[in-house]
């Protein structure tokens, strides 16, 4: 992918445009980058692989100013992150209009989560506007920022810096239009979200991969234990005394990585932590309830299960914080510090119960 925003004219053939480029237009601050706004298949695809996988940390753009149509001095300026899904969103509703895009270093994070750890902010917007020359671009002052952004940046601190005054628009940039149509005036339409069941559940698939990567560790573990014997490792012990254990872990992934975002108005409790230990609970008992299906008849281990696998789903549904709007970086903070201590006593619980368990098994006591 080609990382260029400001590109001289006599570089163009040692610099190929990327493939969501279609020339430049000059500016008295340089040569930029006029983008489409019909999105390729390369690009629905890029937005395909970074919705499941590690893809999207280096799915990026590179930070700097853009154009769409045909902007002159008086067009406005919208602001994103340099995620490059966030970039395609924005220039894709823009089609048909004559406007700039001004994209912040964000590292590659979206808007939402990038406002909420710093790197969309007052710093950055400030540097942005600085080093593209924006005041030589435009004649106005007025620069316009997707409302999620708003809890990064201090409109006074950016006015005073730059002399450029901040507007925060719709939430979502398919309500740019509309917003622009209207005299740049919100309705409570175009202010609020509703975080649907479809808009989290398009977030579940980077959940579950992050956690099921970490699957065959666990599995490893698990046979192991269960498997070690004092003439050695049984296979078949292993298989047939593990496998409730990795029903199990497979089980607190989905609860706490697809069932908790999917269910997440519907669960009692506002922290994310507690939502996730219900649905792994839950979960637990339903297929713990199914014992001939998965052999789990020992009540020491049975007590493992209720201990560690709630404790697990909570864990992994705590990691969906940073794709909400339910909470903010404050609560999730609050969060992890009450929960971790928990997480680690939940674990040394279940590591003493299988301790015990394998020294009944092999008839220590």
């Amino acid at each position: 992918m080609q990382r260029l925003a400001f590109i001289p004219s006599a570089n163009i053939k040692k610099n190929p445009l990327p493939i969501w480029a279609m020339g430049t237009i000059s500016t008295p601050a340089g040569a930029v980058l006029k983008v489409r706004t019909d999105l390729s298949r390369a690009d629905i695809w890029g937005m395909v692989k970074s919705r499941a996988s590690a893809f999207r940390m280096n799915y990026i753009v590179m930070p700097g100013l853009y154009a769409v149509g045909e902007p002159t001095k008086e067009s406005d300026i919208f602001v994103t992150a340099n995620y490059k899904m966030s970039f395609d969103i924005l220039r894709r509703e823009l089609k048909g209009m004559n406007t700039w895009i001004l994209v912040l270093d964000t590292k590659g994070i979206n808007v939402w989560c990038a406002a909420g750890k710093g790197t969309f902010g007052t710093d950055e917007l400030v540097k942005r506007i600085t080093a593209t020359r924006l005041n030589s671009v435009v004649s106005h002052r007025r620069i316009i920022l997707p409302q999620l952004g708003a809890v990064g940046v201090s409109a006074g601190a950016v006015q005073k810096k730059t002399g450029f005054r901040v507007s925060f628009g719709p939430v979502r940039a398919k309500d740019i239009p509309a917003y622009v149509s209207s005299g740049y005036k919100k309705t409570t339409e175009l202010s609020l979200t509703n975080f649907s069941v479809l808009d989290r559940l398009v977030l579940t698939p980077m959940e579950i991969n992050t956690a099921i990567k970490k699957y065959p560790w666990f599995a490893a573990i698990v046979l192991l234990i269960f498997g070690l014997q004092p003439s050695g490792i049984l296979f078949q012990r292993a298989w047939y005394g593990g496998l409730p254990f990795l029903v199990l872990g497979l089980l607190a992934v989905f609860s706490g990585a697809l069932l908790t975002p999917v269910l997440l108005p519907f669960i009692p409790f506002r922290s994310f932590a507690i939502k996730g230990w219900l649905v792994g609970l839950a979960s637990v008992f339903f297929v713990t309830q199914l014992s001939n299906l998965i052999g789990m008849k020992d009540h020491m281990l049975l007590a493992t299960a209720f201990i560690l696998f709630p404790a697990l789903s909570s864990y992994i549904a705590l990691q969906f914080t940073g794709s909400t709007t339910f909470t903010g970086m404050s609560g999730v903070k609050r969060e992890l510090k009450i929960s971790i201590p928990l997480y680690f006593g939940a674990l040394g619980i279940s590591l003493v119960l299988i301790i015990l368990f394998k020294i009944r098994e092999w008839g220590l006591v």
